[in-house]
């Protein structure tokens, strides 16, 4: 198992008509690079054949292995998984669809094992996508991205990637977060990330399985990302900070008013709206030093927060 070359990871849901297709279009390249390879499938809650399909295929083909989940948990889910069983030197992840050609492999293996990158991103820059839909939201996810992670890639959300087994082994993925794992890479001190062109493919069997509610799942988990990187380890950093600015500034609201009450004689000091003002701040700042940061480092220690429901495996423990 130590000495495989390749670990490909394939996350799927209902595409029983293009993985045996897909299945001997990657042992093809693999047998004409003579890569040691193997691929896991993970089927994500399909509701088709699919699972019968892989079994299929990993009789034929003992490189073929799968994890069955129990439900649908979505594709940074599937990825986590395939991340944890991976033993090759190489991990590469693609898409189901046929619209990831693994034609591509022997490139991306090339820049991790010769040119020394840790992540090498897919660039589809010619894409067959619905441009309203996807194309124009892929844009602007992207854009924002960059921004936010100072990572110059063009295509963040291609699931064609590879990266050193290292970095597979080190980051988590959960939620939404396969779309940003350079960022997660980078957070984790992987610094050299690079793309490649990449051939894009139009959808040859079924229908995109991603809907629009992603695009907003996607900010969110990049906020959450964002936050993490930089503050997980010092908190208070930002939530000190925030919650001392609001703070001070009620309690020189209050110092103010207290000092006209006494030395200027005012009256009715507590009908006035700066009053509540100043009682809002004092909460607000307080709030963010008690509750903030205790509900994110909650949620993001939770231990059942990567625990999922796997079925089935099937996995050649000689090989």
């Amino acid at each position: 198992m130590n000495n495989l070359d390749i670990s490909v990871i394939v996350p799927l849901k209902n595409e029983e008509e293009s993985l045996p297709e897909l299945a001997a279009w990657i042992a093809r390249v693999m047998e004409e690079n003579k890569y040691m390879y193997e691929v896991w499938m993970v089927d994500d809650g399909s509701t088709d054949l699919s699972w019968d399909v892989i079994r299929r295929l990993s009789v034929e083909n003992p490189c073929i292995k799968g994890i069955k989940f129990q439900r649908n948990y979505g594709k940074s889910a599937a990825l986590n998984e395939g991340f944890r069983k991976a033993q090759g030197n190489v991990v590469i992840t693609m898409d189901a669809d046929l619209q990831d050609s693994p034609d591509e492999i022997p490139g991306l293996y090339n820049m991790i094992m010769q040119d020394g990158y840790d992540l090498v991103s897919g660039w589809k820059k010619v894409r067959y996508d619905n441009t309203l839909t996807k194309n124009i939201p892929s844009k602007l996810f992207n854009w924002a991205t960059v921004k936010m992670s100072g990572i110059k890639l063009h295509d963040f959300n291609c699931g064609l990637k590879s990266y050193r087994k290292k970095v597979v082994k080190t980051i988590e993925v959960y939620g939404e977060m396969h779309r940003y794992i350079p960022v997660l890479a980078k957070w984790s001190g992987f610094r050299k990330i690079g793309e490649k062109v990449v051939e894009h493919r139009k959808r040859k069997y079924g229908t995109t399985k991603f809907g629009l509610e992603r695009f907003v799942n996607g900010f969110l988990d990049l906020a959450s990302i964002m936050f993490v990187g930089k503050f997980g380890k010092r908190p208070m950093h930002f939530f000190g900070a925030l919650g001392s600015l609001f703070f001070l500034s009620g309690f020189v609201i209050s110092a103010y008013l207290t000092f006209a009450k006494f030395f200027y004689l005012q009256y009715k000091m507590t009908e006035r709206p700066i009053f509540f003002l100043a009682l809002l701040l004092l909460i607000i700042g307080s709030q963010l030093f008690l509750t903030g940061f205790l509900a994110e480092m909650v949620a993001r220690n939770a231990p059942e927060r990567n625990s999922y429901l796997v079925e089935e495996i099937l996995e050649n423990p000689n090989r």
